[in-house]
């Protein structure tokens, strides 16, 4: 099992007098990781998609919960959103058993912060968790073998039943997107029309590392723009996909209101196209190298809980720069490219507008891009 760095982050915080929320996506480890984390304590764990837990809690007043809980003094339970009314059941017992510990996890954040938010302001720590990061893979397995399979987790993703059952990739995708993705989506959001969801899925995916226009995929699935923002929406708030807007101060020839669309995960969109032809023949080897950085550096964003902003920026006569971190005190601007001898410069008009330190990111050179430090 590879060890995610999350553990000891959410150890630190155990008898603080917060509920722990851990939030992300389906199979990414959330359930294995709280049960790792309290492996060794005496703790009551509830099933969120156990219906007779879901009844049971979802119906409970404080006297019921206080006879399920009993002398227990941690409490898991597991997708939570799948119950009606937990943020209510979860003050009571913040509230009112504060010698409990409880840890919630959930895979939409559609419903789990539509339940917790108001009930649960000032008495909970939410974390996000998703796939296995570069640097966690590369931990476990070490330096060489990491480098061996860059390629292959190009293609294939860093979902963890992925990495760790080699040669069962695609049949392990098929089942996440198919089993989880696809019909969470369509239950918790009550979508009765499930092949536009499909059309979008894939328009977005054949569009990764292009701004995407609501107006076209519109037209090319044939709904309308309302529609395509909605099932956008939901795609995100379900950790499918994340949004990049795009970075403005107002200049007259800068884009100001787009955005670009990547997935979570490479192997999800994959395997949304159904196309895992070897790396080295593929035609989208820079959309695949793009979506890869931008989704691990997100991990480290998460992580760190840093407050830099991610964007990119482009003006309307094509100009780009592919990623832009922004603080408060400085602008850190990046470049992908797949080999090593492309080179890349600022454009000019960012040049003179924005005082910036900027790195491309290439296979030789990223592992300080998505781990830790940039050096520049």
């Amino acid at each position: 099992m590879i060890n995610r760095e999350f553990t000891h982050i959410l150890q630190q915080k155990l008898r603080k007098g917060k509920v722990i929320l851990l939030v992300g996506p389906r199979q990414v480890g959330k359930t294995t990781l709280i049960n790792e984390l309290l492996k060794d304590k005496n703790y009551l764990f509830l099933n969120g998609d156990d219906t007779s837990v879901v009844e049971l809690i979802s119906e409970a007043n404080m006297e019921v919960l206080r006879n399920i809980i009993g002398n227990y003094k941690y409490v898991f339970i597991d997708e939570a959103q799948r119950i009606p009314n937990i943020g209510l059941k979860l003050k009571i017992i913040a509230d009112q058993m504060k010698e409990v510990q409880v840890l919630v996890s959930g895979s939409s954040a559609l419903d789990i912060n539509n339940m917790t938010q108001e009930p649960l302001t000032g008495r909970k720590l939410e974390y996000h968790l998703f796939p296995i990061s570069w640097k966690e893979f590369q931990d476990d397995v070490g330096y060489l073998k990491a480098e061996q399979q860059l390629e292959i987790r190009l293609l294939y993703g860093m979902y963890p039943d992925v990495i760790n059952h080699f040669g069962e990739e695609k049949e392990i995708l098929e089942n996440l997107v198919s089993s989880y993705l696809y019909k969470d989506i369509l239950s918790l959001a009550n979508i009765r029309k499930p092949e536009i969801l499909e059309k979008i899925l894939r328009a977005l995916a054949f569009q990764v590392g292009s701004e995407v226009s609501y107006n076209e995929i519109a037209q090319l699935v044939s709904v309308d723009k309302n529609t395509v923002s909605h099932y956008i929406d939901l795609l995100e708030k379900c950790f499918v996909i994340f949004s990049l807007h795009s970075f403005s101060t107002n200049l007259r020839n800068e884009i100001k209101t787009n955005r670009k669309i990547y997935f979570y995960d490479n192997g999800v969109r994959n395997m949304i196209l159904g196309d895992f032809t070897s790396f080295p023949l593929r035609q989208d080897k820079g959309a695949l190298w793009e979506n890869f950085m931008i989704s691990e550096r997100k991990k480290r964003l998460n992580f760190h809980r840093s407050l830099a902003r991610p964007y990119f920026w482009r003006t309307t006569a094509q100009q780009e720069v592919d990623y832009l971190e922004v603080t408060a005190n400085e602008i850190r601007a990046f470049e992908f490219k797949w080999s090593d001898t492309k080179k890349a410069k600022l454009p000019k008009p960012f040049l003179d507008n924005y005082s910036s330190d900027f790195m491309v990111v290439n296979k030789k050179n990223f592992r300080d891009f998505v781990s830790e430090i940039i050096k520049i």
